[in-house]
């Protein structure tokens, strides 16, 4: 049975993504046809092999080892203000990000992170067909972040034409930044949030093509990338520190504002017509979570995450799927939190286009013009990161 859901996620997501394509004619067939290979087996790999066990197990073991070690810094500044035996979100979740984007921007200085970056993109533009910029963006996305990675190629942002622009919008959506995964596995199990990064990698190529197809021409695919102004360590040290920090206030700012939101909006709902909001929602998204797995009673329940990733953001979805855990299958568990593990929500049109418009004004207009087309691709990203979890699980 759940071959015959996986095939009618595929055939959803692919007529979905292919209704909304700007030149269908010019679709490539192979390169997608081998990327859902790609996908299947690394899903296969990272979940029911021994060996993906043990890196996962590893990764998410470093990953605890840098939160402990940003808790030292955490408890320096703000110990007597949590109250004994009680972990407030904020200092526990929120604050490592500063510490992590310390880490970043040191790898970044000593010319580590670049090397990696481009070397990784060059093969992904073996296997996608597209452009060295497209692949490049796309690992960089994942690494430095949604926004950040636009000023690494700001150079070449004033020459690109349209459909190359939207293709570097949504890998920054569909993926998630590295300074905050560790906050993720906080909420949701670390071999979802690490699976979910593999799959959205590809994922995003595999929509882009389908949605936005083109040919890039050799004196087209050129890769020139911006390099950071020349700072000493110490310099450097202080603006990743003050990123970091500006990352965890913002995340905590809209925190608040989008889980008050969601109370009173539930509470208006449920008045009104006798149920919550989410679960108003959840009715909505039920057939799509159906499609990536999802048994059918759970449907409902696991649409309404879904659908409360996608009006908030991951972090307010991911709070209260962790809350619920209890009430859904281990399947359930697995196919919702891959999908929750991207950037694709409508507060992300703005950071994306306001990004782009702070390095060219120009562009950054072209990329609200198509930010809900660039919504939609990126949500088919998860539908379909989801959809192949279904399938190993």
């Amino acid at each position: 049975m759940k071959y015959l859901i996986f095939i009618l996620g595929l055939l959803v997501v692919f007529g979905l993504a292919f209704l909304a394509s700007n030149n269908r004619k010019n679709i490539k067939i192979r390169p997608i046809i081998v990327m859902i290979i790609i996908q299947i087996i690394l899903a296969y790999l990272l979940l029911n092999t021994g060996a993906g066990l043990v890196l996962i197990k590893a990764i998410s073991k470093g990953f605890e080892k840098l939160l402990d070690y940003a808790s030292q810094g955490v408890d320096f500044v703000f110990g007597g203000l949590a109250n004994k035996g009680q972990a407030p979100f904020f200092l526990t979740v929120l604050l490592p990000i500063v510490f992590i984007s310390v880490l970043i921007g040191i790898l970044q200085y000593i010319k580590l992170l670049p090397l990696i970056i481009k070397g990784i993109g060059w093969v992904l533009s073996k296997v996608s067909g597209l452009g060295k910029l497209e692949s490049y963006n796309a690992v960089a996305a994942a690494i430095i972040g949604q926004s950040e990675v636009f000023i690494s190629v700001k150079k070449q942002l004033g020459h690109l034409p349209k459909q190359r622009l939207y293709t570097l919008c949504a890998s920054a959506m569909s993926t998630v930044s590295m300074s905050i995964v560790g906050s993720y596995m906080t909420m949701i199990e670390p071999k979802y949030v690490i699976t979910a990064i593999v799959l959205n990698l590809f994922g995003g190529f595999i929509i882009v093509s389908i949605i936005n197809p083109y040919t890039v021409t050799a004196e087209e695919d050129f890769l020139d990338v911006q390099d950071s102004e020349k700072q000493t360590f110490f310099e450097m040290l202080g603006e990743y520190i003050m990123d970091g920090f500006k990352v965890a206030i913002v995340v905590g700012a809209m925190l608040i504002g989008f889980v008050a939101l969601m109370a009173a909006i539930n509470s208006i709902v449920a008045m009104i017509f006798g149920i919550s909001f989410q679960t108003l929602l959840g009715y909505v998204f039920s057939p799509i979570a159906f499609i990536m797995g999802v048994p059918a009673g759970e449907a409902i329940k696991a649409g309404g995450i879904m659908a409360t990733k996608l009006v908030t953001n991951e972090f307010v979805a991911m709070l209260d799927f962790s809350k619920i855990t209890s009430q859904f299958s281990a399947r359930t568990i697995g196919i919702v939190s891959v999908f929750l593990v991207s950037f694709a929500n409508f507060s992300s049109i703005g950071i994306i286009a306001g990004a782009v418009k702070g390095l060219n004004e120009k562009q950054g207009n072209t990329v609200a013009r198509f930010g809900l087309k660039l919504l939609y691709g990126a949500t088919l990203v998860s539908v379909l990161s989801g959809t192949i979890v279904g399938l190993i699980l």
